[in-house]
């Protein structure tokens, strides 16, 4: 065998049997990511607080590859405890977790001084903590097995604010800030990082929009984006990812 196919071959395997936590997984770009790693072979444990659309995706995933795990739990992620049970189910039902994928997030397109006094919270809750929480949860884990990848799905708007969203923009400026943190943390361990930050994506968060699809990026670009970076070599880590629509943020 020529050394190009050989490489071929092994990357095509790479994620073969890998363990994948995504959190928000049945909609955007959680969903996006979870059907691509299912294409790749991996098993998943997703998360999300409908229990109906969570039955109906597993199943979507299990007829994509039959072959793979899928473990599925409703969860409101912004609660700590219940994101903390979800990562140890997943981890009880599949075993060493390989890749997190940090996609739990919302969007609130409103200034700071005009948001209510609970918005601050309630977006730290779920765009910060989340991370923080499940990076605590895996990380010695990950070290002393020298051992996985953690995704951070970040936004433009941690390198550019925008002001009629504030707070959003503030708890994305931190979610990049911690990826910065743990990749530091992390590198000596041989255990790989990286910030994925897309600009407009074409989520539930443009529903009703009349604007073309074409305008946009996709979630499944951003998928293939994660999938792809988690199929590199082992000494090779890529920081950050961003993918900005080609003619320019909406």
């Amino acid at each position: 065998m020529q050394i190009a196919d050989r490489f071929v071959l092994i990357n095509h395997q790479l994620l073969q049997m890998k363990n994948i936590l995504i959190t928000a997984s049945t909609k955007g770009m959680g969903r996006a990511t979870a059907i691509a790693f299912a294409n790749e072979g991996a098993n998943l444990a997703v998360c999300s607080r409908n229990s109906n659309e969570l039955e109906a995706f597993k199943q979507e995933l299990l007829n994509i590859n039959p072959a793979i795990k899928v473990v599925t739990q409703v969860v409101d992620g912004s609660n700590k405890e219940q994101l903390l049970d979800f990562a140890r189910n997943a981890e009880k039902e599949l075993g060493f977790i390989d890749i997190i994928v940090n996609n739990l997030g919302m969007f609130d397109p409103v200034s700071i001084l005009d948001e209510t006094d609970e918005a601050f919270e309630k977006q730290l809750n779920t765009n910060l903590m989340p991370a923080y929480h499940l990076y605590k949860f895996f990380g010695k884990k990950m070290m002393e097995k020298k051992s996985g990848h953690i995704f951070t799905i970040c936004s433009v708007a941690a390198l550019d604010p925008i002001a009629s969203a504030g707070t959003y923009s503030v708890t994305k400026v931190a979610l990049l800030g911690l990826t910065k943190v743990m990749k530091l943390e992390m590198q000596p361990y041989n255990v790989k990082v990286t910030a994925v930050i897309p600009g407009s994506t074409l989520t539930n968060s443009w529903a009703g929009t009349t604007i073309s699809p074409d305008k946009f990026v996709l979630p499944e670009d951003v998928a293939s984006a994660i999938v792809n970076t988690g199929k590199m070599s082992v000494g090779a880590n890529v920081d950050e990812i961003i993918i900005r629509p080609v003619g320019g943020q909406i």
